[in-house]
């Protein structure tokens, strides 16, 4: 078994005849942009600048402690004035193959968009064996998940003044499904691991599999049906090239599974395709997508004992994310009713942190009868009005963009709402607390009122936004 310990590496390697070190970006590449409308039309009214596209390679090492070149997107707000922005790590979700990532403008870009497009300098790396970095990548690996998003991070602020690209000292840490578990694993490093070089300001991970080593063991060995299947192959394959689990494929697999699975190792077919021929071939010998019955009766009988220190056991625990106690503010958004990773992942995750002491961590049902697809919508909405609390955008250097200084009055509402202060004409949107816009309005300096007579009890948000700031408040509408 092998065991790396790649946070530990020494950052210097000799490559292509030349002393490189880790983190530095080797090549920056011009996307193309997107204009606030095309934004907007989008994204809807939250959004409040353009954004300029970046390939960005750099050099971090990979899972062997071997300089590799990696690759990610960073895409940088346009606003009119000279802006220090704060950045933004936004970690992408299970992706189909090694080519589809943020930087080729795939895999979950579009997140990347919607955060840059709210002012944050938005960094997405596409992950070690993905994009250009070489090999297999290896999925759910906490190490090479911080790894590799600390170089990025680390070599875009080393780098972005060479851009003309000016970043403030605020920190911001999310991503989606195996995103939340790699913001997981990155928050956790600088908080242990680089405070001498980054604070993190706040972090929001979202539907990640936190536990791996026991509520998505739990999934695998259910005798539930199970859609994703595939996770599993992925992670067997994964965690062979970090910790040499086995000499061949049927000693984890039944044979019947083993050519496809190898199809997709070798890179012939992607993920997703994997996932079909899958859940078609256990439906047909089974009756139903039950994933344990892709494995070998021993491999069941030694996950089914927690007590076994087999190194697929220690390979699962190595990847647990949350027995950690964050020091700055943190939430965990999910949805009850998620069909691919399990709500119990935040509710272990936060119990753990907070034994442990954490000093500011809360989880959050966004929607409780809402899927996995289903809940990146409230998960990102929530995670936008989280991070609204804290972001600064400093412009010229010197001055900030302010929250909006008004009265908004009655709070609870029943039929109106009044918004005193106001000094330009000012966009005023309500959502619900699942970002559903309810209504839109541009009030004027004499015009201080809003109408709820046709909004149903409930919290909402409501936002304002002009040339002079913005502003985000919990409304309670209660008659």
């Amino acid at each position: 078994m092998r065991n790396v310990n790649l946070l530990l590496l020494s950052l210097f390697f000799v490559f292509n005849g030349c002393f490189l070190d880790a983190q530095n970006v080797v090549t920056t590449e011009y996307l193309g942009q997107r204009t606030k409308a095309v934004l907007t039309s989008q994204f809807g009214a939250f959004i409040q600048n353009g954004v300029k596209l970046y390939k960005i390679t750099y050099t971090t090492p990979d899972i062997h402690g071997q300089l590799d070149t990696a690759s990610g997107l960073f895409v940088v707000p346009q606003r009119e004035q000279t802006i220090s922005y704060p950045t933004l790590v936004y970690e992408h979700g299970t992706v189909d193959g090694p080519q589809d990532v943020p930087s080729n403008q795939q895999g979950g870009y579009e997140l990347a968009l919607f955060f840059s497009g709210l002012g944050y300098a938005t960094i997405a790396p596409d992950y070690l064996g993905a994009g250009e970095a070489r090999g297999f990548h290896p999925y759910i690996h906490a190490a090479s998940e911080a790894s590799a998003s600390v170089d990025m991070l680390r070599a875009v602020h080393a780098h972005a003044p060479e851009m003309d690209i000016y970043l403030n000292d605020q920190l911001f840490i999310t991503g989606y499904s195996q995103g939340g578990h790699a913001s997981m694993a990155l928050h956790r490093y600088i908080e242990t691991e680089a405070t001498n070089e980054f604070t993190v300001t706040a972090a929001a991970h979202m539907s990640g599999p936190y536990s791996v080593s026991e509520v998505m063991l739990d999934l695998i060995l259910s005798d539930e049906a199970y859609g994703t299947v595939a996770y599993l192959p992925n992670v067997v394959l994964s965690f062979n090239e970090v910790y040499g689990l086995y000499n061949n494929l049927e000693e984890i697999f039944k044979p019947q599974y083993v050519e496809d699975i190898q199809a997709f190792r070798d890179g012939t077919i992607g993920l997703f395709t994997l996932n079909g021929i899958l859940l078609n071939q256990l439906i047909t010998e089974y009756g139903a997508s039950v994933t344990k019955h892709l494995l070998q009766d021993s491999i069941i009988a030694i996950l089914e004992d927690p007590s076994n220190n087999h190194p697929l056991h220690l390979a699962l625990r190595d990847n647990d994310v949350y027995e950690w106690a964050p020091q700055q503010p943190t939430r965990m958004f999910y949805c009850m009713a998620d069909d691919q990773v399990n709500y119990r992942n935040a509710i272990i995750a936060d119990s753990v942190m907070q034994t442990l002491n954490a000093v500011d961590v809360a989880i959050s049902d966004v929607n409780s009868g809402a899927d996995h697809g289903g809940c990146v919508g409230p998960a990102t909405f929530n995670t936008l009005l989280f991070f609204a609390g804290f972001a600064d955008w400093v412009v010229d250097t010197k001055d900030g963009l302010q929250d909006l200084d008004v009265a908004i009055f009655p709070n609870p509402a029943q039929q109106y709402i009044y918004i005193n202060g106001l000094k330009n004409t000012t966009q005023v949107h309500l959502f619900s607390i699942t970002g559903e816009q309810i209504l839109s309005k541009n009030l004027s300096v004499n015009d201080n009122e809003l109408s709820l007579q046709n909004i149903p009890n409930g919290v909402y948000f409501l936002t304002l936004n002009n040339n002079k700031g913005q502003l985000i408040r919990k409304i309670v509408v209660e008659r």
